[in-house]
């Protein structure tokens, strides 16, 4: 679910150096809408429901963008982009921030001329076979075929996984995960790469879960969040702080059922009493409400509610929190402090 490190890198930069400077707070509130470039569909991460409305991970730090912003968490249009499309929607303005499970790299930080805003989950690649394959390691696959998506982080980790383990494979080209699960049900390939995350919600789809495994190893660092353009930093301190606010709203205890009370009552942290906009002027400095955070975090909750709710251990995706725990509790997740 990674994707393209050097797809129309000159394009994108040209379409970006167009639209860099662009007011995209102001065009967002003139719109009355965010436009939030997603996956084309994995469950649990974002995907339309059977009411058609899109829900998963992603979706929900759209949906507090949108409620920072705009004071709305509904006010979203999703735009489904592929591996290959994502980067020149977002250059060209089409949609104005990415949240699709979209991995951390040099070359997209620098040469595409974009920024990332935070990690909102840390990832590595791994792969799944059928159990009948009867194999129990990735390193037993020399010869196999695998099915990967082109134009990929995904696809360079493989070339180079096995080229140092000294073992080869035949790709099978897929553009998204619903060709992949198609292909790889099908028997076209033997083998599926992608995040470990996009495997269980993948494997979570299937009819027959059981009858797949998914290998132990894990082949890379895949560090994944949302981005924005280049050029536009007011508009990245929200996406960025929109994000740590729902990360620091759990590391302090504020959930989606207290946060009101909290807001109005007051607290004696004065941390909490600053993310919820009753001291200081916090929103004032990045052009939002005082109760920007209190409506993000009101949207779906902060960052262990998205989380459970969606992928979680108790959820047919049966992710549990491992590097994304909070710092508190040995993971990686960390907020900077709201002050």
């Amino acid at each position: 679910m990674k994707k393209s490190v050097f797809l129309g890198a000159l394009t994108v930069a040209g379409l970006t150096a167009g639209v860099a400077s662009a007011a995209t707070l102001d065009d967002v509130q003139s719109r009355g809408t965010l436009n939030c470039g997603v996956t084309t569909g994995l469950v649990g991460f974002a995907a339309p429901n059977a009411n058609g409305e899109w829900e998963g991970f992603d979706v929900a730090l759209c949906r507090a963008v949108a409620a920072a912003v705009l004071g709305d968490p509904q006010a979203v249009e999703f735009v489904p982009t592929t591996g290959k499309t994502r980067f020149t929607a977002l250059a060209s303005g089409e949609v104005d921030m990415l949240a699709r499970n979209t991995t951390w790299t040099f070359s997209r930080d620098t040469d595409l001329k974009f920024e990332f805003t935070g990690i909102n989950y840390y990832d590595g690649q791994g792969f799944m076979v059928p159990r009948e394959l009867g194999v129990s390691s990735a390193r037993e696959l020399d010869g196999a075929t695998v099915c990967i998506q082109t134009g990929t982080t995904t696809e360079l980790n493989l070339a180079d996984f096995f080229r140092s383990n000294n073992i080869s494979y035949e790709p099978v080209p897929i553009e998204t995960n619903a060709e992949a699960q198609q292909q790889y049900l099908a028997g076209a390939c033997d083998v599926y790469t992608t995040d470990a995350s996009g495997l269980a919600a993948t494997r979570a789809t299937f009819e027959a879960p059981g009858d797949h495994v998914v290998l132990p190893e894990i082949i890379s660092k895949e560090p994944l969040g949302p981005l924005v353009r280049h050029g536009d930093h007011e508009w990245g301190d929200i996406v960025r702080w929109t994000l740590n606010a729902l990360i620091a709203a759990e590391e302090l205890g504020v959930t989606s059922a207290n946060v009101e009370e909290l807001a109005s009552n007051g607290t004696n942290n004065p941390e909490i009493n600053r993310l919820l906009g009753t001291e200081g002027e916090l929103g004032a400095m990045i052009g939002l409400e005082p109760d920007w955070a209190r409506n993000a975090i009101l949207a779906g909750g902060n960052y262990g509610e998205i989380f459970e709710g969606n992928i979680g251990e108790a959820t047919p995706i049966g992710l549990a929190r491992g590097l994304n725990a909070q710092w508190t509790n040995g993971g990686l997740l960390y907020s900077p402090p709201f002050r």
